[in-house]
């Protein structure tokens, strides 16, 4: 037992020195890394093995170096790292702030380093290296005008990085754009070159070879039997054939986009006819040589179908016999897709707008087809009326031209009324005749809150100069020849004494006219003018307040001229200059001027306007008081009157109604006007003999015109159809005109000798040697050639039809070109007026409106008949303004 109990103790021994001597270097590890880890050091510039195992950091700070154009605290924002957060490094959040960086494009190296660690906190550095910027673009290959296009499209600017997406971005949108235009093989090469002015800056050569123009040769189509090829290819708007006569008028050009449009037309003009299964069943495009294609279309047309029967589902407001009136479809009838959807969508008098104009904005309607049996259709048309909406909010955006009240004093829509589709675009309009915010931008729409059943009705505008200033300045026959005029279309009369109120020169901002005016024709002819308009006198109604009045002076030529030029006709010198007290070289009208011979003008008038309710709200009716002063000494164009002053006081009535949807460039609407003007019937009641009145002498004729009588009778129509969809920006618009006047008398020994009717030519200019009458134009024959020297009309009527073509429309211009025939004439005497006794004439023309000049215009015209013995022939014609 002993010898066992030593032999045991004896091994256990040896087991306990064994395992001693294991555990010492585990315990002596333990301890030396426990002291280790007690001692912490900085890390400068650590390295990171990316195949460690990954450890947490706090980030500490963060540094951004290698930018110079932005702020730190905007590129660390970009990063998504955040001091004071946890990270592993090495691990993915380093990564992702480095995708961050490069998916914004801006930058050509991106590193993200950590610069310091000290126990487990880290320092990171943001290392950034910018991408050029643009010191210099250069467009190779094409024209001013479509560079200009360009640079609005492409947003490459002076000063911005390049990028390659921005590159790409460049590349697409030139081609879209020339391919749009018929170039389908523009060629785009987007090169860069060092500026080596300029650090970091690029020079951007755009190099553009369009080629030629793809048009079509032929077109091709197969499988139709109901439409022949002539009809389907009318029906195709904007892809024709070259060469044939019917599309003169029509793009020739190929362009994708508007063909895959076109087969839309075929299969809606299929529908239209009754034909709901026809489909284009294979179009293709080849090529016939450089500049040309050929198109192939072939078309499955299926069979045409009746309506069987119409019922209507969920209608509860509106009896379904009286949806049935309006949907202007019924049973038997040709199953006309397209008139189904214009009458519950798209008309302004459709389905769902009687619903929308009475608060139903959530209203909605779906046509559907439940049984189709060979071929005939039933429709059930189902109706979700849902709950009226009442409009919480009214925003109105991007007005900074007008006070707020002005803006809004001519909206139809109020918060707390119910909404109503017609009251907004009725609003839209008004905004647009305002003419201080451009109608082809404007953004109106509404914003529906379902939640509540309300809704927001957001204006999106934007302002435009509307003021007008017209300067001309030159040398003519008679001297010095200028005009200047000052048109201020949102003047504001009630700050005129408070300057703090001020935007430039005047007080602006609530929607008044004012207008300043003066013009001079050397010693021969001057005039001045001040007119002020308001269009919502008082401010709580829209009745219209004017004043306005003006002065003219014109002087004669010397009879002792006109003896000179009848023996020396054409200029050679040949006259006494003793007469003049002039030299040689001074034979002209300038030195020819007699003030001795004069016709003056003085005018004041006052109106006040009215927007009626009755017949509808786009009536107006004005009210207009006139006194008129004529001065004349010598003036020998009036055989009635040469010498003596006459006076004329009238009443100026008229009803006049506004319908058109842009005042630049209208799409649709009309125009009318009936006015009379009236003096008292002086003639009635002074009990003077004018039919035995010698005229002769000086005091008979101061008592024939010592007060003018007349009534005076207008009328103008212009309407405005649109040929094309309205919704397309370049609508084809068809224009209308009618009109005629009359001056009449009370006395027919007692005619008017002033306010006669002066005809021919452009209608802008007062031409006549008598200034004291109005100007009509007629395109086609010379300024006044219906009523020339020695001649008063009383009568006249005009007649005309224009087609109105966009060509830009823009904020800062709009240009449209139209082509016209009109015809027209004047009569000395009421009693020969004969509206089937007219002259012709043709042409075409181009119209430009500059915010800041107005509607400019130049017409070439033929006139087809003779006009006392000579023919209109071809006549060129400047427009300066716009006339009703």
């Amino acid at each position: 037992m002993r010898i066992r109990e030593k032999s045991m103790q004896h091994n256990m021994r040896k087991y306990l020195l064994l395992l001693l001597a294991m555990f010492f270097p585990v315990v002596q590890t333990a301890f030396s890394q426990t002291s280790t880890e007690s001692k912490t050091d900085t890390i400068y510039n650590p390295t990171i093995h990316y195949t460690a195992t990954p450890k947490k950091y706090e980030i500490a700070g963060i540094t951004v170096s290698g930018v110079k154009n932005y702020e730190d605290y905007v590129l660390i924002g970009f990063s998504g790292l955040t001091v004071g957060e946890t990270m592993e490094i090495p691990g993915d959040d380093i990564t992702r702030a480095v995708k961050r960086f490069w998916k914004q494009g801006l930058f050509s190296d991106v590193a993200i380093e950590v610069t310091k660690i000290y126990g487990d906190k880290a320092w990171l550095n943001i290392s950034l290296k910018e991408r050029p910027r643009i010191s210099q673009i250069n467009y190779n290959g094409i024209k001013k005008s479509e560079r200009e296009d360009l640079e609005l499209k492409l947003g490459l600017v002076k000063g911005n990085q390049i990028t390659p997406n921005l590159i790409d971005r460049a590349k697409l949108l030139i081609k879209k754009h020339f391919e749009e235009k018929g170039f389908n093989n523009v060629d785009v090469q987007i090169l860069q070159k060092d500026d080596l002015s300029h650090e970091n800056q690029v020079i951007v050569d755009i190099n553009i070879d369009k080629k030629e123009k793809i048009k079509v040769h032929k077109i091709y189509i197969d499988g139709n039997q109901v439409l022949t090829d002539k009809k389907l290819q009318r029906v195709m708007k904007k892809t024709n054939e070259k060469g044939r006569l019917v599309n003169l008028f029509r793009t020739k050009k190929f362009v994708n986009e508007n063909f895959k449009a076109d087969l839309d037309l075929i299969i809606d003009k299929y529908n239209e006819l009754g034909y709901r299964d026809a489909v284009i069943v294979k179009d293709s495009v080849a090529k016939y040589d450089d500049k040309k294609v050929d198109v192939f279309i072939t078309v499955d047309e299926g069979k045409k179908y009746y309506i069987r029967d119409i019922r209507w589902l969920g209608n509860t407001l509106y009896p379904s016999e009286y949806l049935s009136a309006i949907l202007r479809m019924k049973p038997g009838d040709v199953y006309n897709q397209k008139l189904l959807r214009e009458r519950t969508q798209d008309d302004e008098d459709a389905v769902a707008n009687l619903y929308m104009d009475n608060g139903y904005l959530f209203f909605q309607l779906d046509p559907i087809e439940v049984n189709v049996e060979n071929d005939s259709i039933d429709l059930e048309l189902r109706i979700y009326e849902g709950e009226q909406a009442r409009i919480n909010k009214v925003i109105i955006k991007g007005n900074d031209r007008l006070y707020e009240h002005v803006v809004r004093r001519e909206l139809r829509t109020k918060p707390g009324e119910l909404f109503s589709k017609s009251d907004l675009m009725r609003s839209a309009r008004e905004i647009a005749q305002t003419g201080h915010f451009d109608p082809e931008t404007m953004d109106i729409r509404p914003e529906p809150n379902p939640e509540n059943g309300t809704v927001d009705l957001v204006y999106g505008l934007q302002s435009k100069a509307n003021d007008q200033i017209e300067f001309s300045a030159g040398w003519g026959q008679t001297g010095i020849i200028g005009k200047l005029s000052l048109k201020f279309t949102n003047f504001s009369v009630k700050n005129f004494l408070n300057p703090k109120s001020y935007k430039g020169i005047i007080p602006q901002g609530d929607g008044q006219t004012l207008t300043i005016s003066a013009q001079t024709n050397a010693k021969y002819f001057q005039s001045y003018s001040l007119s002020f308009f308001d269009p919502w006198f008082g401010g709580k109604r829209p009745n219209s307040f004017s004043v306005s009045a003006y002065y003219s002076r014109q002087t004669d030529i010397s009879s002792n001229y006109w003896n000179n030029n009848y023996l020396d006709p054409y200029g050679l010198g040949y006259y006494n200059p003793s007469i003049y007290g002039n030299s040689y070289g001074n034979y002209d009208y300038s030195y020819a001027v007699d003030p001795s011979k004069s016709l003056q003008m003085l005018g004041v008038s006052v109106g006040f306007g009215k927007r009626l309710s009755w017949p509808d709200d786009y009536f107006n009716f004005t009210v207009d008081l006139n006194y008129q002063l004529y001065m004349l000494k010598d003036w020998q164009y009036l055989y009635f009157l040469q010498n003596g002053h006459s006076h004329s006081i009238s009443l100026g009535l008229t009803l006049s109604r506004n319908s058109i949807d842009n005042p630049i460039y209208t799409r649709r609407g009309s125009q009318f006007s009936l006015s009379v003007q009236l003096t008292p019937p002086y003639s009635l009641f002074n009990k003077v003999d004018y039919k035995n009145l010698d005229t002769s002498t000086e005091q008979g004729r101061e008592k024939m015109y010592k007060w003018i009588e007349y009534h005076k009778w207008k009328f103008k129509a212009k309407t405005y159809t649109p040929l094309t969809p309205v919704e397309n920006q370049h609508t084809l618009v068809l224009m209308t005109r009618a009109e005629f006047g009359i001056l009449g008398s009370y006395n027919k020994y007692k005619k008017s000798p002033f306010e006669t009717y002066y005809m021919g030519g452009d209608g802008m200019s007062g031409y006549s040697s008598n200034y004291a009458t109005e100007t009509i134009g007629l395109r086609g024959y010379e300024n006044g050639s219906l009523t020339p020297w020695g001649y008063d009309a009383y009568a006249y009527t005009r007649m005309g039809i224009e087609l109105h073509f966009p060509i830009l429309l823009q904020p800062s211009s709009t240009i449209y070109a139209l082509t016209f025939a009109e015809a027209g004439n004047a009569w000395v005497n009421v009693r020969d007026f004969n509206p089937f006794q007219l002259k012709r004439s043709a042409g075409v023309g181009v119209r430009i409106f500059l915010p800041m000049i107005g509607m400019m215009g130049i017409d070439w015209a033929y006139g087809f008949d003779k006009v006392f013995n000579k023919r209109g022939g071809s006549q060129i014609h400047f427009i300066l303004g716009q006339e009703f």
